[in-house]
């Protein structure tokens, strides 16, 4: 186990924690020092305090940093559709139906499990054990790009792009009903319901969330849209797409699933990433193609229409 304290000086009175750690200790990412400050292991004047606790004069930070704990997590050889690799990142167009790390019921194939056996050693240790390289996540059965880091230099560096919004993230989606305005931004608090804790809800006491949603194509009976998030909440785009009444085609978790097409789970697509490249600092634009059977479900609607 690792302890390190500091002092407050003037530099940092008023500065939030989580921010004034980052300061302090430039190789924890904001998502390991928020999870260090939920675990309590990081604490002022020894006692525990939220990410957002002010600090003042004087106050001392405690960082406990303890071994991680040996956890077996097996290289896979599942197919990963390989969008862009260096010996930084690696971004891939993650399948529908595949999770994104080992967790409860899901101790092995997963996204990890593939990447380990594609990247071996060569993978960033800051997500911790058993999310090695993971910057951010999409859901189980939404589809898309990902980017993974290659090492922690690269790991701090899109993290804080992220938690700057300077990633650009762009999704195609499907959703039942006919939205009538081309346009619209959807400005909803999110935060874990209340009712039904695996589930995201809208909530004015949840965290800020900004979704915009741009229509591509009109149906009989759905739409097309392309959206882009300016925050990142767990569930967001399902979440504020079906406050509004106009929920993903197949989402069984925010809607009642059902569809003519036999889809099981959301038809959200992460289509298009765009960031500053880790090392060079170039602007990255990166796209992956819509999946086979959501190009499918287009046609059959497009043919509905033309009849």
């Amino acid at each position: 186990m690792e302890k390190k304290e500091y002092k407050i000086n003037d530099e940092l009175v008023n500065i939030r924690l989580d921010k004034a750690v980052s300061i302090k200790d430039t190789t924890l990412s904001r998502m390991a020092v928020q999870r260090l400050i939920e675990e309590e292991n990081i604490l002022v004047n020894n006692k525990k305090a939220k990410a957002s606790y002010k600090l003042c004069l004087n106050d001392i930070i405690t960082i406990i940093k303890e071994e991680p704990k040996k956890v077996e997590i097996k290289a896979e050889n599942i197919p990963l559709d390989i969008v862009y690799e260096d010996n930084s990142i690696l971004v891939v167009n993650k399948q529908k139906g595949l999770v994104v790390h080992p967790g409860n019921g899901n101790p092995d194939g997963t996204l990890v499990n593939a990447v380990m056996a594609k990247c071996q050693d060569s993978l960033s240790g800051i997500g911790g054990e058993i999310r090695p390289g993971i910057v951010h996540r999409i859901d189980k059965d939404t589809s898309g790009l990902l980017i993974i880091a290659k090492n922690d230099k690269s790991h701090i560096n899109i993290s804080d792009q992220l938690k700057n919004h300077e990633v650009k993230k762009t999704y195609i989606a499907l959703v039942r009903g006919v939205i009538k305005e081309n346009q619209a931004t959807i400005d909803m608090p999110i935060a874990r319901s209340t009712k039904d804790r695996t589930k995201m809800a809208v909530s004015k006491k949840g965290k800020n969330a900004i979704t915009h949603i741009k229509v591509l194509e009109r149906f009989k009976n759905y739409t097309l849209v392309e959206v882009n998030i300016e925050t990142g909440r767990t569930h967001q785009i399902r979440v504020h797409l079906a406050q509004i009444g106009y929920p993903i085609v197949g989402d069984y978790v925010y809607s009642n699933g059902k569809n003519p097409f036999g889809v099981e789970g959301q038809m959200l697509h992460s289509m298009q990433l765009e960031f500053n490249h880790p090392d060079t600092s170039q602007n990255m634009i990166l796209k992956a193609d819509l999946p086979e059977y959501f190009k499918k479900v287009l046609q059959e609607l497009r043919g509905e229409k033309n009849e």
